[in-house]
């Protein structure tokens, strides 16, 4: 049996007992199915998407259900999983879809990775889990226990380390049971060659590992460049009219919280005293600030303060553009909201109810 045999065989045979068989996406392995939950596990925990994903799938079960949705109701069910241009190019691949494929996924590597969103990976994923036919995947799971087994130095994210890690993806693909070996190996990354604490005493690979033999497997896969965190600070401006409504504003597709809705924001309270003045014709007053606090996304750290204003302007006598709306506080809401949003909802509208 030649290695790559032997690297794929060991792979599906401890799959067979030990792999995960019970995830909500493999009960039944549609294109749609798979797409949806390897769109959602980017870069996101398999335990937080699991809940997120029932409920996508119960509002949109089908390709069409999903092609047909309103953005709001789309990023509404997004809201916590983060990186929200995700859900946006969701929502466009399933038009295209169902324009240009007759609502069927195409079972063409390079016509997937032409649809927004889908990366060769997701290609890959889509092609082998959805159905089983040839094609490799390579995540972040898949790329440690690759880079660990061979020996692959350097960060995956360069180019030229890149093309290797694909090379050995392809090179380490079976003959056969394509879904099995692809879920496999993303399941041993998954469980055992972990990132911190790797149980490699356990490991089906351990005999033939570089790393488990020359004691690097902290070192590799290579870690990827620091980068510099950039810090913004801005006012949050919680507005809330006589009838109890809040001031919600959509904020750019481009940019941090894309399509979501928000409180509108300043650099400073000049800048929050004139919005206010522009949007109103009556007298509104800042009742407070209320304490500062830090959200931290993957290389951008805001310092927000949020200042609560009220006015006794009805909805009449606002002068409100298309990115500007009015919600009633204490209603659900069913258009997506970034976290610290939707906290300062809750906190105000419980303040609001005594």
């Amino acid at each position: 049996m030649d290695k790559r045999l032997s690297f794929s065989q060991k792979l599906i045979d401890w799959h067979q007992v030990h792999g995960r068989h019970d995830l909500p996406w493999q009960a039944d392995q549609t294109a749609y199915r798979v797409w949806i939950s390897e769109i959602m596990l980017q870069q996101t925990q398999v335990a937080t998407v699991i809940p997120y994903f029932n409920k996508f799938i119960l509002n949109f079960p089908t390709i069409k259900s999903l092609a047909s949705a309103g953005e709001d109701d789309v990023l509404r069910l997004w809201t916590g999983l983060g990186y929200y241009s995700r859900a946006r190019n969701l929502m466009k691949t399933a038009q295209l879809i169902q324009t240009l494929h007759d609502g069927e996924f195409p079972t063409n590597i390079d016509l997937l990775i032409a649809l927004p969103g889908i990366g060769r990976s997701t290609a890959g994923a889509i092609i082998s889990l959805a159905f089983e036919a040839k094609a490799a995947i390579l995540d972040g799971n898949v790329k440690r226990v690759l880079a660990r087994y061979h020996g692959i130095r350097g960060w995956p994210g360069h180019g030229k380390i890149e093309k290797k890690f694909w090379a050995v993806a392809e090179a380490s693909l079976p003959d056969k049971n394509y879904r099995t070996y692809s879920q496999s190996v993303m399941d041993l990354g998954a469980t055992l060659c972990t990132r911190a604490k790797p149980e490699c005493i356990r490991c089906p690979l351990r005999k033939g590992c570089h790393a488990f033999k020359h004691d690097v497997i902290t070192d590799l896969p290579g870690k990827k460049p620091r980068q510099t965190l950039k810090r913004q600070n801005f006012f949050f401006m919680i507005i809330i009219n006589q009838l109890g409504d809040i001031l919600l504003q959509k904020q750019p597709e481009k940019g941090v919280w894309g399509g979501l809705w928000s409180f509108p924001k300043a650099a400073d309270k000049k800048d929050c005293d004139i919005f206010l003045n522009d949007l109103f014709s009556v007298k509104w007053q800042r009742v407070k600030e209320m304490d500062s606090f830090q959200h931290r996304l993957t290389h951008l750290e805001f310092r927000i303060t949020p200042l609560l204003f009220s006015s006794s302007a009805t909805r009449k006598e606002t002068v409100l553009t298309d990115n500007l709306t009015w919600h009633k506080i204490h209603k659900k809401m069913s258009v997506g909201l970034p976290a610290p949003v939707k906290n300062l909802i809750l906190e105000v509208a419980k303040v609001n109810s005594h």
